[in-house]
């Protein structure tokens, strides 16, 4: 299969799983009993509760922004700047609750403290998504020329040549780290709707699933996507003249010194870690103790455990079957709308769970098209609509590691581009596709906003068991369960330490 139909195919599944749901989406909104109609846009308009949630949306997703860049930035430098004692585990353990689904870090943090409303999820969102600011920040440290540093240091101070040279050339990277935050939390559901704080992303669902009122929940998703389209034009103009990449290529950084310091410094961030991490998840497992918690929770839970599992693996694979074609599109610039296909990648992973999920549910709940709403492929399509992104990102990170010299010396020995792909570019990748296997993996298994709108009937997963059971459920029970999942999401971990583990150099 030649090189254009392999990028057509995987951009045309993208377009399927993702862009025609928004297009049904906006279609059905704008249509009453086969006549155009902005009825549903008038009332939004015209209702003082649509404002409400507009402003509860900015002011948490601004909350969880300002907190998560304000933690996250030095906690990197420091992390990969100084030489600190027990530094990788407390990054580590900052990185753990982006890899749990935020309503299980709501449910640790609230059975330690009595969280509500705005103060409670920001405190949950921006525990949960520091590691999307705290990660690139030490890749971002670690970028910086040190030649230009020390040329700098020569005529001024450390705090001048950081603000003046090494914030100047991170400050981009930071920006749009900090707009993913934002993105993220203003589309995040399961923590408000837990949490009882009303935003967009809620209103969308419960317009949805309560009353089934398609033209409503389109019109309470649209400020949604028009705040990620603002977005998205920010990023472009951040990376029109330069290419600012999330996880540069790292020089060789060496750790300064932080001299006696060094063991106060590295306790002060243990101490956050616990704070932030330790304690809630501690809480979670000690509440999960009870007598019969877990015996419960393996009998009404089980199931739904093993078909996360078996639905995470197959939404790995198929991002990456995606994901790898359009992370190559994307590198290469092998067509002109290979920016539109950036953005459209980044568009459906800023929108709430949910939005994708109703778009889905509009396209192919019809009788036609029953043999794939009715099966755990509507599943697929909603885990490549909502996170190929990561996939794409993932392989670009990996091509770029890639010396061009070597495929090109390939073409021209005459082998074609399916040829050089399988033979040069999968071996050469293969570490970063690993990774990037298990990164869409553990997203797929923590996902619920999209699977709680198209999951097939009896064949929910864990993480919708366990927000279904949140309201009435034993608080024990529920711990457990959450505890079950966070069992579930230890083995990939265990496995990238082992395939990313430093190799040993023979003597």
């Amino acid at each position: 299969m030649g090189r254009r139909v392999t990028l057509g195919l995987a951009v045309a599944v993208l377009v399927v799983a993702g862009l025609l749901p928004l297009a049904a989406m906006l279609f059905q909104s704008l249509e009453s009993g086969g006549r155009f109609t902005l009825a549903a846009y008038r009332g939004m308009l015209a209702s003082r509760r649509e404002w409400v949630l507009l402003g509860h949306s900015l002011a948490l997703a601004l909350s969880a922004t300002l907190a998560a860049t304000a933690l996250g930035v030095p906690l990197g430098f420091l992390l990969a700047r100084v030489r600190l004692p027990l530094r990788r585990l407390w990054a580590f353990l900052f990185t753990l609750p982006l890899l749990l689904p935020p309503y299980i870090v709501a449910v640790a943090w609230s059975g330690l403290l009595p969280i509500r409303g705005l103060p409670g999820c920001a405190l949950v969102l921006s525990t949960t998504f520091l590691p999307v600011v705290l990660l690139p920040a030490m890749a971002l440290a670690c970028s910086v020329d040190p030649r230009q540093e020390e040329a700098a240091r020569l005529v001024a101070g450390w705090p001048r040549v950081f603000a003046r040279i090494v914030l100047l050339q991170v400050l981009p990277g930071i920006l749009l780290c900090a707009g993913l935050v934002f993105l993220l939390a203003l589309g995040e559901f399961g923590v408000p709707a837990y949490l009882r704080y009303d935003v967009f992303a809620v209103e969308s669902y419960a317009r949805f699933s309560a009353f089934y009122d398609f033209g409503a929940a389109t019109a309470s998703a649209l400020p949604l996507v028009a705040i990620a389209l603002l977005a998205l034009a920010g990023e472009r103009a951040l990376t029109r003249k330069k290419a600012v990449r999330l996880a540069p290529a790292a020089r060789r950084c060496v750790p300064v010194s932080p001299g006696r310091c060094g063991p106060w410094i590295s306790a002060a961030i243990g101490l956050l870690a616990a704070g932030l991490v330790l304690l809630p998840l501690g809480g979670l497992l000690f509440q999960s103790l009870e007598p019969g918690a877990y015996r419960e929770a393996l009998g009404r839970g089980g199931a739904s455990l093993l078909r996360s599992v078996a639905y995470a693996a197959a939404g790995a694979t198929a991002l990456l079957l995606v994901g790898f074609p359009i992370g190559h599109l994307v590198h290469t610039r092998a067509f002109r709308f290979w920016r539109a296909v950036d953005s459209l990648t980044l568009l459906l992973l800023a929108l709430a769970g949910p939005v994708v999920g109703i778009g889905l549910s509009i396209l192919w709940n019809h009788p036609a098209t029953n043999w794939i709403y009715g099966t755990s492929a509507i599943l697929l399509l909603g885990y490549i609509a909502r996170y190929t992104l990561l996939a794409q990102r993932g392989t670009r990170a990996a091509l770029e590691q890639i010396p061009p010299s070597m495929e090109e010396a390939a073409r021209v020995a005459g082998a074609g581009w399916t040829r050089r792909t399988l033979g040069i570019v999968l071996p050469l990748a293969r570490r970063g596709l690993a990774a990037t296997w298990l990164v869409s993996y553990l997203f797929c298994l923590r996902d619920m906003g999209v699977s709680m709108l198209v999951y097939p009937p009896g064949r929910d997963t864990l993480p919708i068991r366990i927000f279904t059971l949140m309201a009435n459920g034993d608080p024990a029970l529920v711990a457990a369960l959450c505890c079950l999942l966070v069992l579930a999401i230890l083995p990939p971990l265990f496995a990238a330490a082992l395939l990313f583990q430093p190799r040993r150099r023979r003597p």
